[in-house]
């Protein structure tokens, strides 16, 4: 059992040193915290969402932005768009599931946000379509997914497609570089921790 959690933990920190010799997905990283940057410097908002595990993240960004990461500071409008769960199964018992994300975009989203999406495969139908509702609206949309980016691949304005095919392993480096992320706007907004 212990070879086990020695070769997963391996696994993960391998998809990590190939996100470091990455240069170029090192550069979307930086250039997804400086899109949300301009964003909130605008008085813009972010919203995110995702699929189970991935709307477990999506949550947990949203709460690093409007609630702290580092250090005390202003709150930043940052919303988990599954976290209405009234609303979610309204929408998707009327309109279908795939339509859950896109409607409160059509509800909520405007010119200049920004749309914060997971997916592991890159080809969840619900967030496809929030990405063609948000693309309507004139928002910003990072797309967080795994090595081939699957059909959000060509979508986004920034995709940050993880090396690896392996879900766990996906995951886990989606809430390093979004932490990341986190901390690069909050620096840059507030100054605080170096």
């Amino acid at each position: 059992m212990q070879q086990k959690i020695i070769h997963n933990i391996k696994q993960s920190i391998s998809v990590k040193e190939q996100i470091i010799q990455n240069g170029d997905l090192l550069k979307r990283i930086e250039t997804a915290a400086i899109a949300i940057i301009k964003a909130y410097k605008n008085k813009k908002k972010v919203l995110l969402c995702g699929n189970g595990g991935s709307a477990a993240d999506a949550q947990h960004i949203a709460a690093e932005f409007s609630g702290r990461f580092y250090f005390d500071r202003a709150p930043l409008y940052a919303e988990a768009l599954h976290a209405n769960t009234s609303f979610v199964t309204a929408v998707a018992n009327d309109y279908g599931y795939e339509h859950v994300y896109a409607r409160m975009i059509d509800a909520s989203g405007n010119e200049g946000d920004i749309l914060v999406t997971f997916s592991t495969s890159g080809n969840s139908g619900n967030i496809l379509k929030a990405i063609e509702s948000a693309r309507n609206k004139g928002m910003y949309i990072i797309g967080f997914t795994g090595q081939t980016g699957g059909k959000m691949h060509d979508c986004c304005d920034c995709l940050l497609n993880v090396p690896s095919l392996d879900t766990p392993r996906i995951q886990e480096a989606h809430i390093t570089i979004a932490h990341i992320i986190c901390e690069l706007v909050e620096k840059e907004l507030f100054g605080g921790k170096d």
